[in-house]
């Protein structure tokens, strides 16, 4: 019986993440039109997008390959299941022990690689350009994540989410300044890698400056909406990661009971809700930069990074 309950709750905590992704576009989108003075559409306007664009016919090139169609389901698999690994209400669940670090930061990659290779396959220059754009910012964006997580693993000992999440939690962190360049580093990676402002602008489809939108141009239909949840995941992802890893509040124990884990779940829409919030204030309050000043941009990620890792290296040789 056990091993059934545990069982639910990891499949819970998968569904969980696919139903609340949309939610969390759509709130940012709605506080940034509040900001700009527009009513904005409603909360659940990402969740109407998809279900239509699941009901289009796809339009295919002709010379787009086998690989051009499976691509997208891909993307949403190993987006999926990083997400699903990520501790959001609760962390020792089933599947827990699968849930490292490293394994997320190659799950994301390999979405990425295929992405790039979709927007290359037909033979676009759209396509050629967003793919170009993207490995350019991801040889950087990868070094400052892997960075970070040796950061991470240093002072929790480990790189597994839930033993982290747990160290975390434990009253013997406190302030470290390691701690606050591995979270301004990965702030600003989440950033790139969900190709928001100031990064890209998903709200624009300008040929000059667009990255993500500019590899997915030749999709429609359901492959699309494949890859408009996969960044929808993606984005909860980071949101999951940064909460449970920096702000582990309210996150259930392994033996807490069903009001802890009402009580987790509960507050993680709450985190949820926050981030959406402060993305939309961000966005709105700063202007996107040019594409050849984005490297400079992570390049701050990746220096914070460094500099946390080699201050704990430094610290314990003390």
């Amino acid at each position: 019986m056990g091993l059934i309950l545990a069982l639910v709750v990891q499949g819970i905590q998968m569904l969980l993440v696919v139903a609340l992704a949309p939610l969390l576009v759509g709130i940012t989108r709605k506080v940034k039109s509040r900001l700009t003075r527009r009513r904005g559409a409603p909360l659940v306007q990402p969740y109407r997008d998809i279900l239509r664009l699941m009901r289009k016919e796809v339009v295919l090139a002709d010379n787009a390959s086998w690989l051009f169609r499976v691509i997208p389901y891909m993307i949403f698999a190993a987006t999926w299941v990083a997400a699903a690994l990520v501790p959001t209400f609760a962390t020792g669940l089933q599947f827990s022990w699968t849930a490292d670090l490293i394994a997320i930061v190659a799950l994301l990659g390999s979405a990425r690689f295929f992405l790039a290779l979709a927007g290359m396959d037909v033979g676009t220059s759209f396509g050629g350009i967003g793919s170009s754009r993207e490995t350019m910012f991801a040889s950087m964006a990868e070094p400052a994540m892997m960075l970070t997580v040796f950061s991470l693993a240093l002072i929790a000992g480990s790189t597994q989410l839930s033993t982290v999440a747990e160290y975390m939690a434990s009253p013997q962190v406190g302030l470290r300044v390691s701690l606050g360049m591995a979270l301004v580093a990965l702030v600003i990676v989440a950033i790139t890698e969900n190709a928001r402002v100031p990064v890209d602008n998903p709200a624009t489809h300008l040929e000059l400056t667009m990255v993500h939108e500019a590899m997915v141009l030749e999709y429609s239909g359901r492959h699309l909406a494949m890859i408009e949840l996969a960044a929808a995941l993606k984005l909860l992802l980071y949101v999951s990661l940064i909460g449970c890893v920096f702000f582990p509040w309210g996150i259930a124990g392994s033996d807490d009971g069903l009001a802890g884990h009402l009580l987790g779940a509960a507050l993680y829409g709450a985190k949820l809700v926050v981030a959406g919030v402060l993305l939309a204030v961000f966005e709105t309050s700063i202007a996107k930069m040019r594409v050849f000043r984005v490297p400079n941009f992570v390049g701050v990620a990746l220096m914070l990074a460094l500099l946390g890792t080699l201050l704990l290296f430094v610290s314990r040789s003390l």
